[in-house]
């Protein structure tokens, strides 16, 4: 749910009025700080916007699917990463976000900035498999699915040798990869749970997004899958079309599923990742300093994503719980019969893994990666 959405009248109000008359950014910085009833704090907000833009040798738009103030429950860092950016390239560049889909979400932000419409975009990971199959890797379950796994990968000099440069083939140049939390098995109001094992997934209606991969996943674990569009998932639950979905515990909060669980299960399968995106050309287009600054600044923003990690998991856990929802984590034994009936170890999978890797070789190269401790730590659920 949007942070605006629970405005008291009075305050939505006031923040259509500040947004006439100082700016959209201006307004919803107010809000999401707690300020937008304050006047003077929306002008001197607004007035420090005009003057970083005005100063700024360049401009950078950042468009985003999530409203300002959603790191609390999702951690997307978006603020951080704005200040962060014009602070550490000594305010040279002005960062202009575009948050809460204004300029669309997924694909069609991704599609924006291979096309230059914009200097960068937040989207999910598998959002770059259409430009770089490698990418959709990750949805290969239980071998980068814990969120130390998917840190260790995606920072890692395999990583950076083997897929990154695909990516900027595209176009593209990732700046940092977001780490949120593993995917859960979340069920309906009206269905039988929590869900601990396998075997209690036959005949369940999964909702599924677009991915062949995650598909091919619920079919091994004896789901149905059921493919619904995510705009229209929260309906299709209600109705029972689907009894379950999978994103993340943050994102179940953030995107108002509240009210319609029953159980969460943490089977820590498939990271449900994000990725801050750049156009290659306009980056390469600016000077050395300044290219550094912003990758400095990716790698600051990172890292408090890292820390940001378990603080946005326990928000949502509370919300969601207050709400009836309760929460399962599977025993050794039972997760382990989860990686058992529908992990990468299966052969059904090789196939898939030489597609999108090349060989089996490289796979197993970026699998070791993941299991090797990088430099940064992040907390698992």
């Amino acid at each position: 749910m949007s942070n605006l959405n629970k405005l008291k009248s009075p305050e939505r109000r006031q923040f259509f009025s500040m947004t006439t008359r100082y700016g959209f950014t201006a307004a919803t910085i107010a809000a999401t700080s707690g300020l937008i009833m304050s006047e003077d704090a929306v002008a001197a907000i607004s007035k420090e916007e005009k003057e970083r833009e005005e100063n700024a040798k360049h401009t950078m738009v950042i468009g985003t699917a999530y409203v300002l103030g959603s790191s609390r429950s999702y951690p997307i860092m978006q603020r951080d990463f704005k200040e962060n950016i014009q602070n550490l390239t000594n305010r040279e560049v002005y960062v202009k976000l575009a948050p809460g889909g204004q300029l669309g979400a997924g694909g069609a932000l991704a599609q924006k900035v291979q096309q230059g419409t914009i200097q960068a975009a937040q989207h999910s990971l598998s959002n770059f498999a259409p430009f770089a199959p490698i990418v959709d890797l990750i949805n290969i379950p239980y071998w980068c699915g814990e969120n130390q796994k998917f840190t260790n990968l995606v920072n890692s000099q395999p990583w950076k040798d083997e897929v990154n440069p695909k990516v900027e083939e595209k176009g593209f140049l990732p700046l940092w990869y977001v780490n949120i939390d593993p995917r859960v098995v979340a069920i309906r109001q009206g269905i039988d749970g929590p869900i601990k094992t396998p075997d209690q997934m036959a005949g369940i209606k999964f909702r599924v997004p677009g991915s062949k991969i995650l598909q091919q996943f619920y079919q091994l674990l004896g789901a149905n899958p059921t493919p619904v569009a995510w705009g229209e998932t929260p309906s299709a639950i209600k109705q029972g079309v689907a009894d379950a979905l999978d994103p993340s515990v943050e994102a179940l909060n953030v995107f108002g599923f509240r009210d319609i669980l029953s159980h969460v299960t943490f089977i820590r399968s498939v990271p449900d990742s994000q990725v801050y995106s750049c156009n290659l050309e306009w980056f390469k287009g600016l000077p050395e300093e300044t290219q550094s600054a912003i990758m400095f600044a990716s790698e600051v923003t990172a890292q408090q994503n890292l820390a940001k990690v378990p603080a946005a998991r326990g928000f949502a856990m509370a919300e969601l719980a207050a709400a009836g929802v309760q929460f399962y984590s599977p025993t050794s034994d039972e997760l382990q019969q989860w990686i058992d009936k529908a992990g990468h170890q299966l052969e059904v999978w090789n196939d898939t893994k030489i597609e999108l890797a090349g060989s089996l070789d490289v796979f197993n190269t970026l699998l070791e990666a993941a299991n090797t401790q990088g430099k940064h730590y992040v907390h698992d659920v």
